[in-house]
């Protein structure tokens, strides 16, 4: 695709297009190159191929909370409030400094609590009162 400066380049380019302000409209009838085609296809949990520096492979074990949030969004799926790609389309969803910034199973149960309320499972203020209460049975354990 012609290396990692030529892949920045087309992500700017599909970032412009992207911006309604600053976006250079493409030409009817939108005719463009194959590369710009795969950068406009580039998902953003998709980093396989891209630059990167390496880092070593620890072998972690799972924690309760972690464990618990998988086996959650496991029900939801199984009662029917969602399904794994509903789940991996809210995760794209939230947005790069949420997506790299979060760890994996806080990506689930961050996508879990915001489909929950969306479909009108639960509301804002059930949401908020539940993580209370975990939150005070955390510390009264401590």
């Amino acid at each position: 695709m012609g290396g990692p400066n030529r892949f920045d380049e087309l992500q700017q380019r599909v970032a412009d297009i992207a911006r309604p302000v600053f976006r250079r409209p493409l030409d009817s009838p939108y005719q463009i190159s194959n590369e710009l085609f795969a950068a406009l296809r580039h998902v953003l949990h998709d980093v396989g191929g891209q630059p990167d520096v390496p880092i070593e492979y620890l072998e972690k074990d799972e924690e309760a909370w972690e464990m618990n949030t998988y086996v959650t969004c496991e029900c939801l799926g199984w009662r029917g409030v969602w399904n794994s790609e509903e789940r991996r389309r809210a995760e794209n969803d939230l947005g790069a400094t949420l997506y790299f910034g979060l760890p994996y199973y806080a990506r689930w149960v961050t996508v879990a609590a915001k489909t929950l309320v969306e479909k009108g499972l639960i509301t804002p203020d059930e949401l908020s009162a539940k993580v209370d209460e975990v939150r005070a049975r955390l510390e009264a354990r401590r």
